[in-house]
């Protein structure tokens, strides 16, 4: 006989089905924020400043821009690995490691719900 569970109940698949919901409802408003601040090309008022610091700005709003397009792609990833997380409930698989197929500590994802290894594959990664 397993000593190992084979997959997380019905009822604890249900409370990380909501930890994960509202993850995802979280995300979406970081992200649409992220965002209207990359769309937002409003000026300043710097039109009256001395050239070196207009020029200063704008490289500081490119660089601005681009670390707001990486957190942007960084936080569609999380969305996506969140919804992965919600087909691997719907499929009774979620909390299975990938690499070892024992159960992933509950604690581990309370904290990171879409985690797909558990602490000890982890370890063997570094």
């Amino acid at each position: 006989m397993n000593e190992n569970k084979e997959r997380y109940s019905d009822a604890d698949l249900n409370e990380f089905k909501e930890i994960i919901l509202k993850k995802i409802e979280n995300a979406k408003e970081d992200l649409a924020l992220i965002n209207s601040a990359y769309k937002n090309d409003s000026n300043n008022g710097t039109d009256d400043t001395s050239p070196t610091f207009k020029a200063f700005e704008e490289g500081s709003e490119t660089m601005s821009k681009e670390s707001n397009v990486q957190l942007a792609i960084r936080q569609e990833k999380f969305i996506r690995d969140l919804k992965n997380a919600l087909l691997r409930i719907e499929n009774k698989t979620y909390g299975i490691c990938r690499v070892t197929g024992k159960l992933i500590q509950k604690g581990r994802l309370k904290l990171v719900p879409h985690a797909t290894l558990s602490i000890e594959a982890k370890n063997m990664q570094s």
